[in-house]
């Protein structure tokens, strides 16, 4: 087995990282990068400069099993010695194996999402660890792959659906919810350890405490239900005293979720809701066996709306689904306008392997998928425009991304209308005070003087 330059002087071992997909996984290799630390191993920013890579695949829809696939081949290239983790390791291949051992014969190892032990286990058979592990220099907090102002708390793995299109269950399995303590004592290490912006994410956020029938915990040595209003209730309390907020991601339309608005109408948590609804058409909601596919999205989101004025909803969409009529989609672009979708992203459909709805009668012609994908996209950019050019006039709190020299050329931040990576930006145009000064990671006021594309112009104040 050969060894690389560190190894070989007795330095520290280096790992190669790469984390693809959605922030779930991004939250797993935080797990996994922790623990290296822990352990006494380094970090390298190049595959060719590590003693070991390990990447962190995702494995939903073919554009990012293509991905995922490309990376491996690239650090084997570059490293020779490579460990796969992630969504994508769970898929098999063709011999009994993985897929991903079907194309890399050549990687040392292969583990599903989830699956920090297994990830080490395999790191200390092929890169042992140091002798004399340096627990002193992980961060409390963890190591987080985000800039030090914002992190993800993961509240639950898996989902109990069994969407037609989906294969996250395959991947991830069902349900696991967190013990609300676990979660709770994770944001209040966050918060302390300065992030201003806490993201919750997991495959079904509602449903967060289901699987354990919400029963009651304790924290603080107080008796608290593993439910995501109680849970949402302490994140606020902790966020208010640091200043900080926190905002939800995959939120599934359920009732309970009325419950959350009081919150953010008091501007206890961000009025801002990521709402994966994926279709309109009550129809094709019954094909894709979508939950709650019954419920009267729009009269929810009305209501919702009246509960708090300034939400904003964020949501994506499937165009050209298994059996999609003209008239399905018709009512699809109907209803984003009028909903108002602040936000909306959209997939043309995938037939991803193992997915039921690739049974389905009356697959459409890719190209068909795709030019409705265009069309809905069009559709969704100008329901936002309109929505973003609401906010010309306004004065708005920003939380700063990127300011060089402390924001003497500008810089760029985000509103609460605005997670990371996903929506829009705010763009900061140089203080008319010379005394003024934008920090990362700190919030400023700013007032809003134009909207461009996805994006808002401002002028800090």
């Amino acid at each position: 087995m050969s060894t690389h330059a560190s190894a070989a002087a007795g330095a520290a071992p280096r790992i190669g990282f790469v984390s693809l997909g959605c922030p779930k996984a991004l939250t797993d290799s935080e797990l996994i990068v922790t623990q290296l630390t822990a352990e006494g191993y380094a970090t390298s920013k190049t595959f060719a400069d590590a003693d070991l890579v390990i990447v962190n695949t995702c494995g939903f829809i073919d554009e990012a099993v293509q991905e995922s696939l490309d990376t491996i081949g690239e650090a084997l290239a570059d490293n020779g010695r490579v460990i796969v983790t992630g969504c994508l390791g769970r898929r098999a291949g063709a011999a009994g194996g993985t897929l991903v051992q079907d194309v890399h014969p050549k990687v040392l190892a292969v583990t599903g999402p989830n699956a920090t032990q297994e990830v080490m286990d395999a790191v200390h058979r092929h890169c042992p660890r140091p002798h004399d592990p340096f627990v002193d220099l992980v961060p409390p907090a963890g190591i987080k792959l985000t800039p030090r102002h914002y992190a993800y708390l993961k509240i639950s793995e898996g989902c109990n659906h069994r969407c037609t299109f989906c294969i996250i269950p395959t991947l991830r399995g069902d349900l696991v919810s967190r013990p609300v303590a676990d979660v709770l004592n994770e944001a209040r290490r966050l918060f302390e350890h300065g992030v201003k912006e806490l993201l919750v994410v997991s495959q079904d956020t509602s449903a967060y405490g289901v699987d354990l029938k919400h029963r009651t915990g304790f924290w603080d040595g107080r008796p608290l239900k593993t439910r995501l209003t109680e849970l949402c209730e302490q994140l606020a309390t902790l966020a208010q005293a640091h200043g900080a907020w926190v905002r939800l991601h995959y939120v599934y339309p359920y009732p309970q979720v009325d419950e959350l608005l009081p919150l953010m109408a008091d501007g206890r948590i961000l009025p801002y809701l990521d709402v994966p609804l994926q279709h309109s058409h009550p129809d094709v909601l019954r094909r894709m066996k979508r939950p709650a596919g019954g419920e009267r999205h729009l009269e929810r989101i009305a209501r919702w709306r009246r509960m708090c004025p300034e939400l904003v909803i964020r949501s994506t969409f499937i165009a050209g689904f298994p059996g999609e009529t003209e008239a399905e989609f018709a009512h699809l672009l109907d209803f984003v306008r009028e909903a108002g979708i602040d936000r909306a992203g959209c997939f043309a459909y995938s037939p991803v392997q193992g997915a039921a709805a690739n049974a389905l009668p009356g697959m459409l012609a890719a190209e068909l998928r795709e030019a409705r994908r265009v069309r809905f996209m069009a559709v969704a950019e100008e329901v936002s425009a309109q929505r973003l050019a609401r906010r010309v006039g306004a004065t708005m709190q920003v939380l700063v991304d990127h300011a060089p020299a402390r924001g003497r050329k500008g810089g760029t931040g985000r509103s609460y209308a605005d997670a990371p990576g996903i929506d829009g930006v705010v763009h900061l145009q140089p203080p008319t005070k010379a005394s003024k000064t934008l920090d990362v990671g700190a919030f400023t006021r700013a007032r809003i003087v134009a909207a461009h594309g996805h994006d808002l112009i401002a002028v800090p104040v």
